[in-house]
């Protein structure tokens, strides 16, 4: 597959999370474990924060996303579903991602279940 670019929304203590609680947007590269920190412009709006943050991350054009339950919305999926990939993790923190990351890449999908991303 190549290089490929992994977001995941981490908050202060790199947690992933739902995207309008993380103040970070991390992009990892998956060969060179190198991450790149970009800020989250969704960061602490409860009212369309997810699509806020979904746009800054597209606009990133990243490969794939690492996502757990409730992290994406139905408007924030919608708007990023066909751009990129979705990796479901059991992993909490940004470390384990990268640690493991060649099994996560492993678990990318084009769709997700509906309970993913389920308001």
């Amino acid at each position: 597959m190549g290089v490929m670019k992994i977001v995941a929304v981490v908050d202060e203590e790199n947690y992933v999370t739902p995207l309008e609680y993380g103040n970070s947007i991390m992009v990892i590269d998956d060969e060179t474990k190198q991450i790149t920190e970009y800020e989250n412009p969704g960061f602490g709006s409860p009212y369309g924060g997810k699509e806020r943050c979904m746009a800054g991350i597209l606009s990133l054009k990243p490969d794939a996303i690492v996502v757990k339950e409730g992290v994406l919305c139905p408007g924030s999926y919608h708007m990023s579903l066909g751009k990129m990939k979705y990796i479901p993790v059991e992993e909490e923190k940004l470390d384990d991602v990268v640690k493991n990351i060649d099994t996560v890449k492993g678990k990318a999908v084009e769709e997700l279940d509906f309970f993913m991303f389920k308001e």
